[in-house]
């Protein structure tokens, strides 16, 4: 079949010459498949070369040989985990080969998706569907292949309800099978954010809602409305991105504050699980729970000795990474036993009661292969534990109170905990904004607004006696200490950028509305002219350059800026030149 190739040496299709590292050849028709994946892969066992990549689709999608690597050890458990039947599980890889660019364009989607799921610019996603079955004609005597997805989206939930219903289907018809699901996903419309999308594919509609960042906690599932005019019904997914974390925290419940504190101060830690599918989602969940705070550190919901940064992340000879590493192999808890931060996780014990606890134990109670469940630590919580919080969750798997209505309480507490540690934060940011009166147009020169002042440290600590996290939150504790740690991490320094990034573009907004207002005194030829009476035609020239790059500017950051504020901006650049002597007219508006 022409469409689908295996994963050899390939010319990707159009102008010759192109450089092969891109994502696909421009005549390609991919695009909207691409808004959602990058690739689509089949892993399979091969007795000589062992995990080998059968097939990717599109056919002239490029994957260095790194990548194809990553890919291959990673879309199988490995031998401890002793996964037989179906299982779907997830990982995380490092782009190599630089930057690509995709064919579709991003910054719609990123600007107006929360900053957790924009999407990843560096590393991809590997959605995976694992089968391995009895099988007397295969030599080895089992079938062994994985379906892979691959995209820059975090949205676990849609990809793996995606590969819940093509997967099987595959496997059985394979390769007519997958090309067919690939054209319908080509036929999509993009993620929205703030907008339900109804989604066909092998005669399902998945209707799903891609979550805004100006949505309240509780508008990411879809509304259920329009499903008179679709037939069949559709398939609505409450989310695109969340977990069940009741399910994936149960054995950790007495603990998941201290998880919080280590994720919210970006500390290396590893977990070890019983299988790919449960160490992905323990990751995946203490890397969500920071949620609406992005998550700024490296993680890997699963990872193998046979990772290219196998490594970089185990050597002794510097300090541990900032990252969280989901493994199966009990090998890693001796290569890692220098790392601060250990959780063993056992088999889940599904009951009506709490499953047991694991145990806060010292790192030097760690053994190599018989290492019990437990979290093995020597960091000490800066906040008391919130024991109503269990007690309620307790007597929820009592009552028999269903998933999630428990992850809801689980969520909305992890919620509330963030946003009472951030909004001190936030409001301390706030008042190192320029005055918006200080925003004039001609006061220090067009191009530059009043600057934002400096986040001091100690001035925000001191603002905590009357401003802290204690006006919204009961807990009590060292909320001092936790600043001043949180202070030295990734995710201060993360949240603070994109702070300052928003800021600059809301003062950048507001310069180019105080220079636009200002047009309004000058309308008409002889205003322009008076107001040009003292000035040179060099400075009329600057202003006319600079004015148009400030426009250009916005409209390209998409800053928060009216249509009716640019369009009066680009009149007042037109009357401005208008006015200007034949020669100068013909060099700034070149025919």
């Amino acid at each position: 079949m022409d469409a689908l190739s295996g994963a050899g040496p390939r010319r990707a299709r159009g102008r010759p010459g192109a450089r092969s590292s891109g994502v696909r050849a421009p005549a390609a028709p991919w695009a909207r498949f691409s808004a959602w994946l990058e690739c689509v892969c089949v892993v399979t066992f091969d007795l000589e070369l062992g995990q080998a990549l059968e097939l990717v689709y599109p056919s002239d999608f490029r994957l260095t040989d790194k990548e194809k690597s990553s890919i291959c050890y990673l879309s199988f458990p490995d031998s401890h985990s002793g996964c037989l039947g179906d299982t779907q599980f997830s990982f995380r890889i490092r782009q190599c080969g630089g930057q690509r660019s995709p064919w579709h364009d991003d910054r719609h989607y990123d600007t107006g998706a929360p900053v957790s799921l924009q999407r990843e610019p560096a590393h991809y996603f590997g959605y995976v569907y694992f089968r391995q079955v009895k099988d007397s004609s295969v030599k080895r005597g089992y079938f062994q292949k994985s379906l892979v997805l691959v995209s820059r989206l975090p949205f676990v939930r849609l990809f793996q309800a995606l590969l819940s219903l093509i997967a099987p289907e595959y496997f059985d018809k394979l390769a007519p099978c997958l090309e067919a699901v690939c054209n319908e996903i080509d036929q999509w419309p993009a993620p929205m954010p703030g907008q339900t999308l109804n989604l066909p594919v092998m005669g399902v509609i998945l209707q799903v809602r891609i979550p805004s960042r100006v949505d309240k906690p509780e508008s990411s599932a879809p509304k259920q409305c329009g499903h008179e005019n679709l037939l069949p019904a559709p398939v609505v997914l409450s989310s695109v991105h969340e977990l069940d974390l009741f399910r994936c925290f149960q054995p950790v419940l007495a603990h998941v504050q201290t998880l919080w504190e280590l994720m919210l101060l970006g500390e290396p830690l590893v977990v070890l699980a019983p299988s790919p599918a449960m160490s992905s989602e323990m990751v995946l969940a203490l890397t969500r729970c920071l949620h609406p705070l992005k998550f700024c550190c490296d993680y890997r919901p699963y990872f193998t000795i046979h990772d290219s940064e196998f490594r970089e992340f185990t050597t002794r000879t510097q300090a541990p990474p900032n990252v969280v590493l989901g493994v199966t192999n009990p090998f890693f808890i001796k290569m890692l036993q220098h790392w601060p931060h250990i959780l063993r996780v056992g088999e889940p014990r599904m009951s009506g009661d709490l499953p047991k606890q694991v145990k806060l134990k010292k790192p030097s109670r760690l053994k190599t292969l018989d290492t019990k469940p437990g979290l093995y630590t020597a960091y000490t919580a800066h906040l008391h534990r919130d024991k109503a919080l269990l007690k309620r969750l307790l007597k929820g798997l009592q009552k028999k109170r269903p998933s999630d209505m428990q992850t809801a309480l689980l969520r909305r507490h992890l919620l509330e905990l963030t946003q009472s540690f951030i909004i001190p934060l936030e409001h301390y940011m706030t008042s190192l904004m320029p005055l918006q009166k200080s925003i004039m147009p001609w006061k220090v020169g067009v191009e530059t607004p009043p600057q934002i002042r400096p986040f001091r440290q100690d001035d925000f600590l001191c603002s905590l006696e009357h401003a802290g996290p204690q006006l919204t939150c009961i807990l009590k504790g060292d909320w001092l200490g936790l600043y001043r740690r949180f202070f030295k991490s990734p995710h201060f320094d993360g949240w603070y950028r994109q702070r300052h990034k928003e800021m600059v573009q809301k003062l950048e907004a507001l310069h180019l509305e105080a220079i636009c207002e200002a047009v309004r005194g000058l309308r008409g030829k002889q205003n322009i002219e008076a107001w040009m009476k003292d000035k040179s035609e060099v400075e009329i020239v600057d202003l006319v350059l600079k004015l148009r790059e400030k426009l250009v500017w916005a409209q390209g950051h998409q800053l928060p800026v009216k249509e009716a504020t640019l369009q009066r901006a680009q009149l007042y650049i037109e009357t401005i030149i208008g006015s200007l002597p034949k020669d100068l007219q013909a060099v700034l508006c070149p025919p």
